[in-house]
């Protein structure tokens, strides 16, 4: 337990733990500031306190966590959850639609969190000697670019540190919160909501747009359900309890304390780097070293997390195949994607270079989060009353209150659009397109090849008769587990001949997470030595087709390597007027198709064994 908890407290509350070093600084610094005096101070603090309870400790700790895929948590576990027990309802298309656009919005989030967590933490030099302000650009630039070109050594190693490194940083944050709430205790009152409401009540419109820097103090709470497989409901949850949230509310408690405590003079100039005026002059160079290695850690924890997402949205058919590398033989879930490495860390060099202060990301940053929190309470909805079948008159008032503070988080950050909000919808509209056009493609292919399929009787009935049956095994690799694969028919109709032994292979994805290995093959004897094989995955494991069918015993003959080819089918896309998708989508579908990894590597199957046979599809 004890080292399941410190492996949370390195991984899973990076991004929630650097929150301190913006959140209180923008609210009254930001795009919409606010004077720093006492009703503001204590107001924000009250709704950065109530945020952290309502949205995170009772949202996704007491509730969210509790609806896991085997395991599992995130968007798409969760989605992969709803859609296998409601798939014949009438609005799981919408759901399920929801919860892709879910993971659209997270890649949005990806690049900005490395982005505004980096160069925060360096804009901290500032508070140690001014002169350095021409070196804040050129020093996050040099950061991230280091961060990324180690992805692919894979961070285990590194992951060891993570623990102690934000454990070190934590009770810093408390200590610090500590020293200055002794100074003035009078800020306790805060955690009363009224204090809140009395914000509210007294400030109106302004008070709306501070909440849409107040939610960055909770950006991160969606990573407690993502990382949830990983270290489990519990460990995740007793650290935030006891660990976490103390330490956080106690750091925001010291920025109010320590305003509080000056004239509204020096709180002005305060309020532009807080977190780092906390500390006396000689500590605050070692609090920036320690916050930039925190910010690194938050933002090599969203990476991880994209390279996550990627590989469950591949394996459930929302992307297409992507080359995965695996960085540590001891732990699956130690994975690096290039494409996803190398796109990412552009995007975040850019957005620094555009951007240039955290404050001005700021602006960009807290509306894919609050969208995609806003979505995870449509989701949790679905849960509680068609999964878990709680009672509508139970249910209700849980899900109006979560929809009511995220839609108000959501509504206050549409107002930062103009400023930078745009990016992120525009990273999600574009990766919603690009994920929703894969699976409708996809769908249509398939639908097209099993129209145009011949019957297994009818083939086997009549090729066996007439081919040449030549020595060895032939494996045709179909995405359907009916009808003769394309690629059979083309290799029978070019070369005349069929081997001793064919099998039929079909490597199926299913909604859960993991498979357990007796449910992992089935073998159907199909005669005339014909075998359709079904080798089953989650949407967390690695397709390894030469490992399985060096394992199989029930169809015939062990499988050798070197007695064994592998026919696949690389179809050619048509753009036609069939209804199903516009042209447009068709021939985005279509680069997709050309741009995808090789069935050939994403199987691990042996390169010098396989053949490719082209066929045209209009879809």
């Amino acid at each position: 337990m004890a080292a399941l908890m410190l492996g949370a407290i390195g991984v899973v509350f990076g991004d929630i733990g650097t929150s301190p070093l913006y959140a209180f600084r923008e609210t009254f610094a930001g795009h919409h500031p606010l004077p720093p005096d006492e009703i503001h101070i204590l107001g924000v603090l009250s709704l950065i306190f109530w945020s952290m309870m309502v949205v995170v400790t009772f949202k996704y700790v007491a509730i969210i966590m509790r609806a896991d895929n085997k395991g599992e948590g995130g968007s798409l576990a969760l989605l992969a959850l709803i859609n296998r027990k409601t798939e014949n309802k009438r609005w799981t298309k919408g759901i399920v639609l929801l919860g892709v656009f879910a993971t659209a919005l997270f890649y949005g989030d990806s690049m900005i969190t490395p982005a505004i967590s980096v160069l925060s933490a360096v804009e901290g030099l500032t508070t140690v000697e001014a002169r350095f302000a021409p070196l804040v650009l050129p020093l996050a630039v040099g950061i991230l670019i280091g961060l990324f070109t180690i992805q692919a050594r894979g961070t285990a190693k590194v992951g060891l540190l993570f623990g102690p490194i934000m454990l070190v940083y934590f009770a810093v944050l408390a200590t610090l919160g500590v020293w200055h709430i002794v100074g003035n205790p009078h800020v306790l009152i805060a955690l009363n909501p009224w204090y809140a409401v009395r914000f509210f009540l007294e400030e109106g419109y302004f008070a709306f747009l501070a909440m849409g820097s107040v939610v960055l103090a909770v950006t991160g709470a969606e990573a407690l359900y993502a990382d949830m497989g990983h270290f489990g409901r519990k460990p995740i949850g007793v650290s935030w309890l006891v660990f976490v949230l103390p330490a956080l509310m106690l750091n925001y408690l010291g920025q109010g304390a320590m305003l509080l405590s000056q004239n509204m003079a020096t709180a002005l100039r305060t309020i532009h780097n807080p977190f780092f005026l906390l500390a006396p002059e000689m500590l605050r160079l070692p609090l920036v070293i320690l916050a930039t290695m925190a910010t690194v850690i938050a933002s090599q924890a969203v990476i991880s997390g994209a390279f996550s997402v990627t590989q469950q949205a591949i394996q459930l058919g929302f992307i297409p195949r992507l080359r995965i590398t695996h960085t540590s033989a001891g732990s699956i879930g130690q994975i690096y994607i290039p494409a996803i490495n190398w796109g990412l860390m552009v995007m975040v060099i850019l957005l620094v270079i555009s951007f240039r202060t955290s404050s001005n990301l700021a602006a960009a940053y807290g509306i894919a989060v609050t969208g995609a929190m806003a979505i995870d309470t449509c989701l949790i909805a679905v849960v509680l009353i068609q999964l878990w079948g709680w009672k509508k008159w139970v249910a209700a008032p849980l899900i109006a209150v979560f929809a009511a503070v995220d839609l108000a988080y959501f509504g206050a950050n549409l107002t930062k659009v103009p400023d930078g909000g745009w990016f992120p919808l525009l990273i999600g509209f574009i990766a919603f397109t690009l994920l929703t056009t894969w699976a409708r493609g996809r769908a249509l292919m398939i639908d097209r090849l099993r129209q145009a399929s011949m019957p297994v009787k009818v083939f086997v009935q009549s090729a066996v008769n007439s081919a040449v049956r030549v020595p060895g095994t032939a494996v045709f690799m179909t995405s359907q587990a009916q009808g003769m694969p394309h690629a059979l028919l083309h290799n029978l109709k070019h070369n005349k001949c069929l081997h001793e032994r064919v099998i039929l292979l079909t490597v199926k994805i299913a909604d859960v997470p993991y498979v357990r290995t007796t449910e992992r093959v089935t073998c159907a004897d199909l005669g005339q030595g014909f075998f359709r094989i079904v080798i089953n995955y989650g949407f967390m494991e690695d397709p390894d087709v030469p490992a399985v069918l060096a394992d199989t015993q029930t169809c015939g003959p062990a499988f050798k390597m070197m007695d064994t080819s592998f026919f696949l089918a690389r179809q050619t896309l048509l753009p036609s007027e069939h209804p199903g998708m516009a042209i447009w989508r068709e021939k985005l579908f279509s680069w997709m198709l050309r741009n995808a990894e090789s069935a050939m590597e994403f199987f691990k199957l042996p390169t010098n064994r396989v053949v490719e046979l082209g066929s045209q599809v209009e879809i």
